[in-house]
């Protein structure tokens, strides 16, 4: 795609400007001239003729806007002269077929992860410390004082200060200038190399603002949402902090987990303060069980498994003009590879699926899942409705100034992620994975609720498309960057992962670039190469909440 303005369907009629274009430019699009009015800046859009007020504005081959003004043939549509439109769409599905990728270089492709009793595979291997309250979040603070440094695991620096090496010359008598010359500083990378226990990547303490106020509904799908982080594929065990008399009780997480693993083996060491003789003998409990937690997670070791045990979270933030045209439709053709080997994508972010509901309805397998899509869909954009806002208001400033002036725009580039293959199941959040293909997962548009939400569900790694760049990452499953721009990739090379931008350039084709994913995926996945994410420790974790406060 080396071009410098693109028409990515036939039925659009608007074009891409790949690279910034100049007023009075004659341009050539199927057949037909075009001499563009004004400049167009890079990623945005020009029109391929004249539109009237209220005239139907296509891109990607669906309904993304409509004119609120007269505009010429050539000139930009901005958010002055177009307003947000999106498609109908209705429960009942039409027939989809689908033709799978081919798959040669990747059938007996493994990765080396962490086997789990019940048949599922990590690809880390963390231990959890869970407040069931934000009352707990001070226990949990302690306790990670307590073990992560001092077991080698990550600090919320690039180092560690080994203050109690000052302390052992004091006491033994030191001068000044030994003090002064005694190195006190430990990087990320020896504190690692002095790990306890080897064989576990971490202890993450997964702190947050609920449990307890707002309405029961909250508590409840927090505990969910804890019981599929505990049952995750990349867990090992956790140890659960609860006060005592907070909404979030702690049956109601032992019934979560239940429900999610009848037969769960893992450990999971509970402790209520409440209940507690007092603090002290609080931390010190949770300070000993945690410690043989870690013990007994040692014990499992990296082993080869099928590419069909990876359940990969699709995600994207910080998208810009070019996301919907390299890396998202690079990612969906991960996606498709991942299918046709037997593993499962999930796609979220309901609200950047406005204006292509009816496409992912047709492409449910059942009856029973294109209505539940249908449902959801209707449910939640009711709802943004009736506390003033709606899905229209979805794109943020980024997203606008980089040219995704509508949702129905950025919803249809934000689709390709989920690239073409069959739903096989539509989840609602907290709903785990069971099934192989593509699954829906209903979360907000939100980067970090999303990807919370993905992990939440069972996701064990995690692609993350960015056109502006952004550090979000997950405290269990690792999260990889692709960059839309090779301009991003430069800048922010510390936090992203991959360049997409080839596509842009047209050094790579969409497929060749779904395959590089891929294989960068199955990387990650065996420990081989640290997702960028895991490097900075960005351990980002927002429950969603979906109820009003009482």
């Amino acid at each position: 795609m080396s071009e410098s303005y693109v028409q990515i369907d036939p039925r659009d009629n608007v074009i891409v400007a790949i690279t910034p274009l100049k007023k009075g430019l004659i341009t050539t699009v199927s057949g037909k001239q075009v001499i563009l009015k004004e400049n167009i800046k890079q990623k945005h859009k020009f029109t391929l003729h004249d539109f009237k007020v209220g005239d139907e504005i296509y891109m990607y081959g669906v309904l993304i806007g409509k004119a609120t003004q007269p505009i010429e043939e050539g000139a930009a549509i901005t958010t002055e002269n177009v307003k947000h439109a999106s498609a109908e769409f209705q429960e009942t599905k039409e027939t989809y077929s689908w033709t799978a990728p081919d798959i040669s270089k990747f059938k007996n492709r493994t990765f080396n992860g962490y086997h789990r009793q019940d048949g599922k595979v990590g690809t880390a291997n963390y231990w959890l410390v869970i407040p069931l309250t934000f009352c707990e979040n001070r226990n949990v603070d302690v306790l990670e004082g307590a073990l992560s440094e001092k077991l080698g695991y990550e600090t919320k620096k690039d180092f560690a200060v080994n203050t109690e090496a000052l302390i052992e010359q004091y006491k033994a008598g030191a001068t000044k200038d030994t003090i002064l010359n005694t190195p006190i500083i430990t990087t990320k990378e020896e504190l690692s190399k002095n790990r306890v226990f080897p064989n576990v990547d971490g202890i993450k303490f997964l702190k947050h603002d609920g449990g307890c106020g707002g309405i029961r509904q909250d508590s409840e799908v927090l505990c969910k949402l804890l019981a599929g982080y505990i049952t995750n594929p990349n867990v090992a065990g956790a140890t659960v902090f609860s006060l005592g008399c907070q909404n979030a009780q702690i049956s109601m997480l032992q019934d979560a987990i239940n429900t999610i693993a009848p037969n769960n083996t893992k450990p999971v060491h509970y402790l209520e303060q409440q209940k507690s003789s007092s603090e002290r003998a609080l931390i010190e409990e949770a300070v000993k069980h945690t410690f043989l937690g870690l013990v007994d997670a040692n014990k499992i070791k990296r082993q080869p498994a099928p590419l069909n045990k990876l359940t990969l979270g699709l995600e994207c933030g910080g998208s810009d003009g070019f996301s919907g045209i390299s890396a998202n439709p690079a990612l969906g053709y991960a996606s498709d590879l991942l299918v046709a080997l037997g593993g499962s994508p999930v796609l979220s972010e309901f609200p950047e699926l406005n204006g292509v509901e009816q496409e992912l309805i047709n492409r449910c397998v059942t009856d029973q899942d294109s209505k539940k899509f249908y449902n959801l869909m209707r449910s939640y954009s009711a709802a943004a409705v009736a506390v003033g806002s709606g899905f229209e208001n979805n794109p943020s400033p980024g997203n606008i100034k980089d040219g995704l002036i509508t949702d129905a725009m950025k919803s249809a580039g934000a689709a390709k992620k989920g690239g073409t293959s069959p739903v096989v199941e539509v989840l609602d959040y907290t709903e785990q994975v069971t099934k192989p293909g593509l699954n829906l997962l209903c979360t907000p548009g939100n980067d970090v609720e999303s990807t919370t939400g993905l992990v939440g569900s069972g996701c064990n790694i995690v692609v993350f498309t960015t056109g502006l760049g952004t550090p979000t990452g997950n405290p269990v499953a690792p999260v990889l960057k692709l960059s839309s721009n090779t301009n991003l990739y430069e800048r922010m090379n510390d936090i992203i992962d991959i360049n997409a931008g080839t596509v842009i350039s047209g050094e790579d084709t969409i497929a060749t670039m779904g395959e590089k994913v891929l294989d960068h995926i199955v990387k990650v996945a065996s420990g081989e190469t640290p997702s960028k994410a895991v490097l900075h420790g960005n351990n980002d974790f927002i429950p969603w909440k979906r109820g009003v406060s009482l």
